[in-house]
């Protein structure tokens, strides 16, 4: 009887683990975003048209695709938008179960006013890059070196690279930051970051009215041994706490999903290279659509800071 209540036990906690890997990390082809589909959030249904606008501009914009294959052999595809030669490289990485064409508008506006070249991969296992299996940054992070790389060897070692990100986005750029990037990257634009993979989706998990204590340990088990990565290896506070490289931190802070409080706990490190720029009424990923203008000036003039650009840009 025992060994029967025994087994019973693990396989409920095996379908818990397998419920849990494919709800926060797997990700099919046949799942992945329409860019033109339903926009989520109050906010974001009522500023759709300007959304799908921004979209639109982009996905009708000429581009150069790239394929390039990560570390571990993985397949990554990006859109490369061609401003003019010898100008600085902007690569921006777009958030958890969305694509380039959805979240990367607004980098793609300001890049063409300011005249910045613009490489907008699709992460792991979304879009059009290979992978089935998401890691909140923990793998994208090093696929974030790899575009890296990619873009110091095609365009040189004294072209500016800026790394930039929205959500899931934001917190890569900033773990990759540990890592040993090529020197001309020479600064971050992290928008709605999380603090880290874990205090997410405990926060999800919450939200769902599912007891995070309970839930997290089969989560964290499922993508260890399901996902094969180790889901607490990195941190958005301690990677922006300890990097050399300026950052730039945007929030909104009415966000619902990714609560600006992350945000100003990475702030809150102490790090002299970090700011911060919060948006009043922005829910999450909404701070160029509710104040573009705003937003624009806060990006370029913070990137006009960075001395590496200060003559990089057209007047």
């Amino acid at each position: 009887m025992l060994w029967l209540i025994l087994i019973a036990a693990l396989g409920i906690a095996a379908a818990i683990c397998i419920y849990s890997f494919h709800t926060c990390f797997y990700s099919g082809k046949t799942k992945r975003l329409d860019p033109y589909g339903p926009i989520h959030g109050d906010q974001g249904r009522a500023m759709r048209a300007q959304i799908y606008q921004t979209t639109r501009h982009m996905d009708d914009a000429a581009f150069e695709p790239v394929t390039i294959r990560s570390f571990d052999g993985t397949a990554l595809y990006g859109r490369l938008y061609r401003s003019r030669e010898g100008a600085p490289v902007e690569i921006m990485f777009h958030g958890y179960r969305s694509m380039a064409l959805r979240d990367g508008g607004g980098a793609f506006a300001l890049a063409q006013k300011m005249g910045i070249n613009l490489l907008v991969p699709d992460q792991r296992a979304h879009g059009n890059s290979g992978g089935n299996v998401i890691s909140f940054g923990v793998r994208e992070r090093k696929d974030c070196l790899c575009w890296a790389e990619y873009v110091q060897a095609r365009f040189g070692a004294e072209t500016p690279i800026i790394l930039s990100g929205v959500s899931m986005g934001a917190t890569t750029v900033i773990m990759a930051s540990a890592l040993p990037l090529p020197q001309n990257v020479c600064c971050i634009v992290a928008d709605c970051p999380y603090s880290s993979p874990g205090e997410i989706i405990r926060k999800v998990c919450k939200d769902r009215k599912i007891p995070a204590r309970a839930a997290y340990p089969f989560i964290r088990f499922s993508a260890r041994v399901l996902g094969g990565f180790p889901l607490e290896q990195c941190d958005a506070i301690t990677a922006a706490g300890q990097s050399g490289i300026p950052i730039l931190l945007i929030h909104g802070e009415a966000d619902g999903f990714v609560p600006c409080e992350m945000s100003r706990q990475i702030y809150a490190t102490g790090n002299e290279n970090i700011r911060l720029e919060t948006f009043p009424d922005a829910d999450h990923g909404m701070s160029y659509v509710v104040d573009p203008a705003r937003y624009e000036a806060v990006v370029s003039n913070f990137l006009r800071s960075i001395p590496e650009l200060k003559t990089a840009f057209p007047e």
